[in-house]
């Protein structure tokens, strides 16, 4: 049985995915201290790990509303950062009497990769986003990349503390424009290979499927109200979720009329109550995702990988409108594929909501669907990753 330290940032689109992969090792026999925030120990906890917090230093910051969606990303990438040192320290204090045997850690987790360097063991790198850096920043006016960074105010502070860490450890800091994207020794990735179409990958890379939901949580939901209806299904994640409020009024409009249909809005951190909801429409900060899928007809997704890789295994239609980081291209090889239609929230109206809903649930639409899903389950899933993590651990002496 080998000892597994596992990092993960604040984050539920990168910690979701790990949950089966670590269910899997536990019951393989590895034994995994999984660092991450305090709201995250549930969950992590049921998997069979050891959570371990990653301490107060270490929480999410507030994105700056001044900053278009995809310079917060880098912004809070940043400004994440500065917290480096105190959350480095943080956690060599608490494996100080840990053999650890490998590393895990999801790939845009700088500090996953600061701490394989310090430990000087083997790595295995999680990759909950998909695409590539430079597939995750489209090329328009509206979405800007690191160069917005040059500027930054704390800009300075991280500098001085990239000295301080290269001078105690002697280990090479990411850059700004390498800290969203790290590789292993092995990396493991959550989709098909089909899907990704991504050339001149080597053969540290393994290609699993999408992550299948291992949460089983209780929550409150009046179920009764989706029988014997059309239910659409409307989720816009929790790493961006706070659009425009305008564009909620858009589903409103577009389903108000439509009697036997319910709407099913998963508004993370949004107030419903600023809202005047339509009689059909159930608007809630969390709903029990699992479980409302059990009722979806078709759904409207934010394009996340969580999301999107539940309504494939489940067979469900659904319109992508890609907010920001990986989800453009996540929506944009769905479209390619010919499983989905890209909607921009800028331009969206009612009318073309509902043509898009209409289209994606045509037979070409539901086939072309159903493709990605085989390609998922024969990927292999968590089984494989569990392979290819003790071939890893083989090759390098790991018992």
């Amino acid at each position: 049985m080998a000892t597994v330290l596992f990092l993960n940032g604040p984050s539920h689109g990168h910690v979701n995915p790990t949950l089966g992969l670590v269910t899997a090792l536990v019951n393989q026999g590895e034994r995994v201290i999984y660092f991450c925030t305090d709201d995250f120990q549930a969950k992590i906890a049921n998997t069979g790990a050891i959570f371990k917090s990653l301490g107060e230093h270490a929480k999410l910051p507030k994105g700056n509303p001044d900053l278009d969606k995809n310079q917060q990303l880098f912004d809070i990438a940043l400004r994440m950062m500065l917290s480096t040192e105190k959350v480095v320290q943080h956690i060599l204090d608490h494996i100080a009497d840990e053999p650890i045997d490998y590393l895990i850690y999801d790939s845009m987790y700088p500090i996953g990769h600061i701490i394989g360097q310090i430990l000087e063991v083997p790595t295995v790198v999680s990759h909950a986003v998909v695409a590539k850096p430079e597939e995750m920043i489209p090329q328009n006016k509206n979405m800007v990349g690191m160069e917005m960074m040059q500027d930054h105010p704390a800009l300075g502070e991280y500098r001085a503390m990239v000295k301080r860490m290269n001078e105690i450890y002697g280990i090479e800091m990411p850059n700004l424009t390498g800290m969203m994207a790290h590789y292993g020794d092995l990396n493991i990735v959550y989709t098909s290979a089909y899907f990704s179409d991504h050339e001149n990958v080597d053969e540290s890379f393994c290609f699993i499927g999408g992550p299948v939901s291992m949460l089983n949580e209780t929550v409150d939901f009046p179920f009764e109200q989706l029988k014997d209806k059309k239910v659409i299904y409307i989720s816009l994640g929790t790493a961006f979720h706070m659009v425009n409020p305008d564009i909620y009024n858009v589903f409103f409009d577009a389903f108000r009329d439509e009697e036997e249909t319910v709407v099913v809005i998963a508004a993370y951190n949004t107030d419903s109550s600023s809202f005047e909801l339509p009689d059909n429409v159930i608007m809630k900060h969390y709903v029990p995702q699992e479980e409302i899928l059990q009722y979806t007809d078709v759904a409207i997704t934010h394009g996340g990988v969580n999301t999107t890789s539940d309504l494939v295994y489940h067979g469900i239609p659904f319109v992508v409108m890609p907010i920001g980081g990986d989800q453009p291209y996540m929506a944009d090889r769905f479209t390619r594929l010919g499983a989905a239609v890209t909607l921009d929230k800028e331009t969206l109206s009612p009318v073309e909501l509902k043509e898009a809903l209409n289209t994606v649930q045509k037979p070409e639409y539901r086939n072309n669907l159903r493709k990605i899903k085989h390609s998922f389950e024969e990927a292999g899933g968590y089984k494989k990753a569990v392979e290819a993590i003790c071939a890893f651990k083989k090759e390098r002496n790991i018992s």
